[in-house]
């Protein structure tokens, strides 16, 4: 359980044991945006003998992620949220010394194969099977059974250039005045803030009451901000400016 908003790793250590084969954490927590030290866990888990999965799902996009630092050993991610994608498509890693050892193949589709060749087609060379293949050796080659959403690639094609141009360390340092005006100017209006002051992920919460009248100020100002019976979760990115947090704050006000 978290304590003042954070999860502590001491208390995390205090339930690891010998025992433990798995780790899994969201690197950004999707209720108030707290992020974890990702290379303390997996220095915790290896030191037990365990390994680390993180969901990286609010984080690939907005947060910088080293997956060699850190020395995660998987990570996945959908394509919807900060890689700003679409459904359908997500990304999956895996350390390669893993696969095989860890992790075996469970599934088998065209899609794993590095090379394919028929053998019932005229002009074919003989065989007694009517496929040969070879499977490659990395994670596509372990997972990516099916086709792929190609709508979702198509979008994939231009967002993904665009974070890449922008670079996710200026999306992370343009938020930052954001995410501060929130912090000092939420409590105020009588929010409590349910998101470590420290933090910098593109998540920042607070607590609700009731959160009808919340949801309708806020549409009304035009402000599209995640609103729950709880807490109300603001993400502003790189396509806000202070105005917009301006206008949310004069909309609560």
């Amino acid at each position: 359980m978290p304590r003042d908003w954070r999860i502590d790793l001491k208390d995390l250590e205090r339930v690891v044991d010998k025992r433990t084969k798995l780790i899994e954490v969201s690197l950004v927590a999707m209720h108030n945006g707290f992020q974890h030290d990702l290379k303390a866990v997996c220095d915790l888990a290896h030191s037990r003998g365990a390994r680390v999965y993180a969901d990286i799902a609010q984080a690939a996009g907005s947060s910088p992620i080293d997956v060699r630092a850190s020395d995660v050993d998987f990570c996945a991610c959908s394509s919807f949220k900060w890689l700003m994608g679409d459904f359908g498509l997500g990304f999956l890693f895996v350390k390669e010394d893993l696969l095989d050892r860890v992790i075996q193949r469970s599934q088998y589709g065209y899609y794993q194969a590095s090379t394919m060749e028929s053998h019932f087609l005229p002009g074919d060379p003989p065989n007694p099977a009517a496929y040969t293949f070879t499977l490659e050796n990395d994670a596509s080659g372990h997972f990516e059974t099916g086709t792929g959403a190609i709508g979702a690639a198509h979008v994939l094609a231009q967002s993904l250039p665009y974070i890449r141009r922008l670079g996710v360390e200026s999306i992370l340092a343009h938020r930052q005045p954001m995410l501060k005006r929130l912090h000092e100017e939420m409590p105020r209006l009588g929010y409590e803030a349910l998101t470590p002051p420290e933090s910098t992920s593109a998540l920042v919460s607070f607590a609700v009451k009731g959160y009808k009248s919340v949801e309708e100020r806020l549409h009304k100002a035009g402000v599209n901000a995640r609103v729950s019976q709880r807490y109300i979760r603001i993400s502003p990115s790189v396509f806000n400016d202070m105005n917009d947090i301006e206008n949310l704050l004069k909309a609560l006000a």
